[in-house]
């Protein structure tokens, strides 16, 4: 699956999770906060497409998806991204 297919299922499962998804400018990559009520999934716009899916897959694995059901190879590079991350330290 390509990194723009897989952007769109990310942020298709965001949605259906009740997160709001925002595309933003600026000097960070991204990620998951709650701002008052609302739940929010930041990602820079300005990103190369395997960061945003990176910042999407991270962010996403965070708020916790035991309970939804997510295609097969989009829960394998979640679970991908979580293992590189941890491996790596960042």
């Amino acid at each position: 699956m390509k990194h723009e297919e897989l952007i769109a299922e990310l942020e298709q499962l965001a949605t259906q999770v009740g997160v709001v998804v925002r595309h933003e400018k600026g000097d960070f990559e991204g990620g998951y906060c709650i701002l008052k009520t609302d739940r929010i999934l930041l990602i820079n716009k300005r990103l190369m497409p395997n960061k945003k899916a990176s910042v999407f897959a991270l962010a996403l694995h965070e708020m916790g998806l035991d309970n939804v059901f997510i295609k097969p190879a989009v829960r394998e590079f979640i679970e991908d991204e979580v293992a590189r991350t941890k491996k790596t330290g960042r």
